[in-house]
């Protein structure tokens, strides 16, 4: 009877959702541990970075990677490892917010175009169609160029890139939603538009747009890197990971270190991003 009891909590845990999950889907076990960890470095740098970012030491430049300087140094002697970490911080909350920017127009754009007439809504998924029409880093770059250079106008120029994906996938959904029983009862007991939309719909409507929001996060990882690659994000001494690459280019036949680890933690990102937004993707569609 111990032994049987004993077994119980253990048995509990291999089948619970959480450890089947993580058994069946390894790349989103991945995608959770890593994604914990650069929200760590977001929130604590200095816990994890034994260097001052931008401490100056002529004497360490361009070191190799070694047990003092995991990543190696910059030409400056700067610790690249402590760079990264530090240049997380600017890098995801740039990407955050241009996800935001893109979830709350592009939804209520698609939220607006799913109730509107036939000829109203055609006419907003025309527009919708253009920006799909139009590479999402070349829309960015042309927005980017307009708005001006640093952290904020890059999050922006990349957030507007990224709402045609978002309303044409709200859209779907509303229209999908609105067609339901529990919906058309809600209309026929005289509740307004807004109220349908607000208390029925988009509760209902959430499941791919926040998978879409997992996998244009990854999007604009690499956006936002490519804009402050190109220089059109926040100056030195700011930190970012393609800004990163950027100065490292200089150096890369006899330092490769510099392009190779802020690229690294780029591809990761994405990599991560989207094996979470397909899981997210397949789950909520297997749902409806």
């Amino acid at each position: 009877m111990t032994d049987i009891a004993s077994d119980a909590p253990l048995s509990k845990a291999r089948n619970s959702p959480l450890g089947s999950i993580l058994k069946r889907h390894w790349a989103v076990a991945f995608a959770f541990i890593y994604l914990a960890i650069l929200a760590l470095w977001v929130a604590f740098p200095a816990r994890f970075a034994s260097f001052d970012p931008l401490a100056v030491s002529v004497a360490s430049k361009l070191k190799p990677p070694s047990v003092e300087h995991l990543f190696g140094t910059d030409h400056l002697g700067r610790d690249l490892l402590a760079r990264v970490i530090y240049g997380t911080q600017n890098s995801l909350m740039s990407t955050l917010i241009a996800v935001i920017i893109g979830l709350v127009i592009g939804s209520t754009v698609g939220l607006v175009s799913g109730f509107s007439p036939t000829r109203i809504d055609a006419a907003i998924m025309r527009v919708v169609d253009i920006l799909l029409a139009i590479p999402n880093l070349l829309l960015s770059l042309a927005i980017v160029t307009a708005l001006g250079f640093g952290l904020v106008p890059v999050a922006i120029a990349v957030g507007l890139g990224s709402v045609g994906s978002f309303a044409r996938i709200m859209r779907s959904e509303v229209i999908r939603v609105k067609e339901l029983p529990f919906v058309e009862s809600a209309h026929l007991l005289g509740a307004s538009p807004v109220s349908v939309a607000i208390r029925h719909v988009l509760p209902h409507s959430w499941g791919p747009v926040v998978a879409l929001s997992a996998i244009e996060f990854g999007a604009a990882v690499l956006s936002v890197s490519a804009l402050s690659f190109l220089g059109f994000g926040a100056p030195p001494p700011e930190i970012e990971w393609g800004l990163l690459v950027s100065e490292g280019r200089r150096f890369i036949s006899a330092s490769w270190w510099l392009i190779a680890f802020p690229s690294l933690f780029i591809v990761l990102t994405v990599i991560a991003a989207n094996s979470l937004g397909r899981f997210l993707e397949n789950k909520f569609g297997a749902s409806h």
